[in-house]
């Protein structure tokens, strides 16, 4: 008999991330906000992240994004290592958030001083928006903008501080390839005007 890969927690933290999201959508695209979900959850099993981690991908913007999620909550279902990563995840936890450029320079700073396992989920998360990102660019060109509550240039400038974050004092081959796409991103961008 096969010995199991994870545990019933793992279970647990997708259902309550499909619960959870279930009337969310990505912006603009109309796209179930939970496949983003699912996605960086297995950007972070397929680059060697554990249970905890996978919980915590999956679980990544919870504490962000809905309305009475607490953090006491994550760690009676999931443990002290998953709130922790879940907490290191979330650029803001109160409501309303702070403004933007303030929320993400802040996120930048603590994302430097981040352990490799929360830089894992990070990655993973910033990779899947910015393939999302050049996808629907590809589509409707400098119009994907218009989907968030930052410029272009703004956006723009987050990814790549993201990627210099992350970099400091970690390297991982998924970085790399977030790297190129953002990379690709800003180019793409800059040549549409």
């Amino acid at each position: 008999m096969a010995q199991a890969q994870y545990t019933k927690r793992l279970d647990e933290a997708i259902a309550l991330a499909t619960d959870a999201f279930r009337d969310k959508v990505r912006k603009g695209s109309g796209i179930p906000y939970v496949t983003h979900l699912l996605q960086v959850m297995v950007f972070v099993a397929e680059h060697g992240g554990d249970e905890d981690q996978m919980i915590a991908a999956v679980l990544h913007d919870y504490l962000e994004d809905i309305h009475d999620a607490e953090a006491s909550d994550l760690e009676a279902r999931f443990g002290p290592r998953v709130r922790r990563m879940v907490e290191a995840l979330s650029d803001a936890t109160s409501q309303p958030k702070p403004p933007w450029e303030e929320r993400k320079r802040a996120y930048i700073a603590s994302l430097r001083e981040e352990p490799a396992e929360v830089k894992l989920i990070s990655v993973a998360d910033k990779l899947h928006n910015a393939l999302s990102i050049r996808r629907d660019f590809a589509r409707i060109g400098v119009a994907i903008f218009d989907r968030f509550s930052a410029s272009q240039d703004q956006t723009l400038w987050y990814y790549e501080s993201v990627v210099v974050a992350l970099g400091e004092g970690w390297q991982h081959p998924l970085l790399e390839v977030l790297r190129a796409e953002v990379t690709a991103m800003v180019a793409e961008s800059n040549a549409a005007g």
